[in-house]
């Protein structure tokens, strides 16, 4: 594209209500888990951002440990912002989240108030900004009380350092607990980001209802299963893959032959839909309006691209679903 923003930017997406708040999510999100820390070149972050704005989507995802190493990902992305976004951030939905380790001692990690709060400061700092749009909580605290953990979140928001709070990673009856808490603090959730794929459906299993019946947003991260549900290992394990690199995320273990013949019958799938397996795995998880967005990361455009496309075709038949269920067993 020869000009940033592309002027047409919102006509290529579609943007969906994340529960019944005011707030529409674009149906594809960036998220900058991988590819934004230190380890990647700055102008290739940049890239990666400019060109999913130039596509309509205008939701970054980010959390305090994102990177490596932790807290890179926002210092990046702050910059980025700074020299190109600037002009936009009224555009633009950012998110950051607080729950796993960020310093040493007995205040840098879970879900305590001093942490939560200590947190987003460094977080708003990194960045530079005043407020971010949604902040989560990263993860359940088996120890900390749930109310002030939910209290932290309400918090922030009277502050004016985040607009909206959210979770991430709760199980469905400790969610249901969270936000009948928050609700009652005047500061209902917005919106739950879990795990879920193709091959991860505990959602199914009574969270995407208790989200819908209490009229919250639900985000999915990790849709493609770390890379699994790609063609990239359907002729093996390539050297510069995830898989080979010794990544904790993705070993070379977890692709089972069980596993990757799934994977093919998934991929025989996709071919009859004229789609690529991660274009139909995207699909699949925004098949009904339940889910509000889903993350994708990318380390090329093309992906981000890829993406985007799979919304021209994202309708299934009753029997596609069910030879989805089927290649599934």
């Amino acid at each position: 594209m020869s000009s940033f923003p592309n002027p047409d930017r919102y006509q290529q997406m579609e943007y969906r209500r994340s529960g019944r708040s005011g707030i529409k999510l674009p149906a594809i999100s960036l998220g900058l888990w991988h590819n934004f820390g230190d380890s990647t070149r700055v102008d290739n972050s940049r890239e990666l951002l400019r060109h999913a704005f130039d596509l309509g989507i205008t939701h970054f995802d980010l959390a305090n440990n994102y990177g490596p190493p932790p807290g890179s990902a926002e210092e990046n992305f702050g910059r980025i912002l700074r020299e190109d976004f600037r002009a936009y951030r009224d555009e633009l939905i950012i998110s950051t989240k607080a729950g796993y380790t960020m310093w040493q001692g007995p205040y840098g990690d879970w879900g305590s108030r001093k942490y939560l709060v200590a947190s987003l400061d460094q977080s708003l700092k990194r960045m530079g900004l005043e407020y971010v749009d949604i902040f989560y909580h990263h993860r359940p605290d088996p120890e900390t009380p749930l109310e002030e953990t939910m209290r932290a979140l309400d918090h922030v928001v009277r502050q004016g350092k985040a607009l909206y709070v959210a979770l991430s990673n709760y199980p469905a009856d400790l969610a249901a607990q969270a936000i009948a808490i928050l609700r009652d603090l005047g500061t209902p959730c917005l919106i739950h980001q879990p795990r879920y794929s193709m091959f991860e459906r505990t959602p199914e299993q009574g969270l995407i209802q208790t989200l819908g019946d209490a009229g919250v947003g639900c985000i999915a991260f990790s849709p493609l299963a770390g890379g699994v549900l790609t063609d990239r290992y359907l002729q093996g394990i390539p050297e510069d893959s995830r898989a080979a690199s010794g990544s904790k995320f993705l070993s070379e273990s977890q692709l089972t032959e069980e596993k990757m013949e799934k994977v093919r019958r998934l991929n025989i799938i996709a071919q009859q839909r004229e789609q690529k397996l991660a274009q139909m795995a995207l699909a699949w998880v925004l098949r009904d309006d339940s889910v509000t967005s889903v993350l994708i990361g990318a380390s090329k455009t093309a992906q981000i691209d890829d993406a985007v496309a799979m919304l021209a075709h994202r309708q299934f038949s009753d029997t596609e679903l069910a030879a989805i269920d089927a290649a599934l067993m």
